[in-house]
């Protein structure tokens, strides 16, 4: 069990951790405006955009995340677009955990009573004004407990990204195991840090319903 504290591994195995972090809370903040706005198009009335949300949604929710991870590694080069690592491993973090967050979203919008964007509308608002200002709002409160669990799993999803080189916690793990330190003990520090991310994510939407519960 102290193996974090031989031969500089702390510094590694802190690196890894901060940049599981970092990955995790960028993927998430792309993800949810993506969604948000996957979510816009799909209730749209503008038939083009509901197809291009149904697309999306239909194609990245359906794709196994590795299979995502090679197309834009290795796919998005072909195309002369070039980013480091860590920026394609948040490209395919973002697409795949949005289109989640927009059917979340969408259930969220379904359960608000059509009265009310009839309402808004006969006040004269626009489907922008209506979906930003009455609509959003009140969906989102409905949908936080699958939202958090979307993103709960969202750090381990990005263990993915190791594999391609972007030094999170499981690039950590490869090194340490590489280095010949005994895998449980490995295993051990990792799935505890998972465990304190994934748990300070869980009390973060856990604040938030307490919050929302109270502005009912």
């Amino acid at each position: 069990m102290g193996i974090l504290f031989e031969d500089g591994n702390f510094a590694l195995f802190r690196d890894g951790f901060l940049q599981t972090v970092e990955l995790s809370a960028i993927s998430a903040l792309l993800a949810l405006l993506i969604g948000t706005l996957l979510a816009a198009f799909r209730v749209s009335p503008v038939p083009a955009l509901r197809a291009f949300g149904t697309v999306w949604v239909n194609v990245f929710r359906n794709t196994p995340l590795t299979v995502l991870f090679f197309a834009v590694v290795f796919g998005l080069p072909r195309l002369d677009v070039h980013f480091d690592n860590f920026t394609f491993a948040v490209i395919a973090l973002s697409a795949y955990t949005g289109s989640f967050v927009c059917e979340v979203l969408r259930s969220g919008i379904n359960t608000v009573p059509m009265g009310q964007a009839e309402a808004a509308r006969s006040l004269g608002m626009t489907f922008g004004q209506t979906l930003r200002l009455i609509i959003l709002p009140q969906a989102a409160r409905t949908v936080l407990s699958p939202m958090s669990s979307i993103f709960i799993a969202l750090p381990r999803n990005s263990a993915i990204a190791g594999a391609f080189s972007v030094s999170d916690l499981y690039f950590t793990q490869m090194t340490l195991t590489d280095r010949g330190y005994a895998i449980f003990a490995i295993f051990f520090w990792v799935a505890l840090a998972y465990l304190a991310v994934s748990a300070t994510v869980a009390l973060l939407f856990r604040y938030l319903e307490t919050r929302l519960e109270v502005a009912r």
